[in-house]
């Protein structure tokens, strides 16, 4: 069964960073697209960025271009994505999910880790 678990939430004052992680499972998963999002209160869940395995594309919201970075790294027996956070201001407060697979690459989702940016 695919799982997908997020973590590296947290705090942070605004001009900060954080990086989040998404452990996928089973290390044999090898989906052709992974991505994250993320949801402010009462809103609809929107499109942060998405890496694309053929060839490493990586696309972005506008809102985080040249502050947001996706990667992906698979060794060790682990396979995790991340999303680097840099420059973060309050309105990128919400609740950020990673999702992988399937047409829109979130076939499978994780359950979110929260990320609050104090002015």
């Amino acid at each position: 069964q695919v799982q997908l678990v997020e973590s590296g939430g947290g705090s942070v004052q605004a001009g900060g960073s954080l990086r989040l992680s998404c452990a996928l499972s089973p290390l044999t998963y090898s989906p052709h697209c992974m991505g994250w999002w993320r949801q402010f209160p009462g809103q609809e869940r929107e499109h942060v960025a998405t890496l694309y395995a053929v060839g490493g594309t990586e696309d972005y919201a506008d809102s985080v271009k040249g502050r947001f970075t996706i990667s992906y790294v698979r060794d060790y027996g682990k396979s995790t994505l991340y999303l680097q956070m840099r420059d973060l201001n309050p309105e990128d407060t919400a609740m950020y999910f990673c999702g992988a697979g399937g047409i829109n690459c979130d076939t499978y989702r994780g359950q979110g880790t929260q990320v609050t940016v104090s002015s």
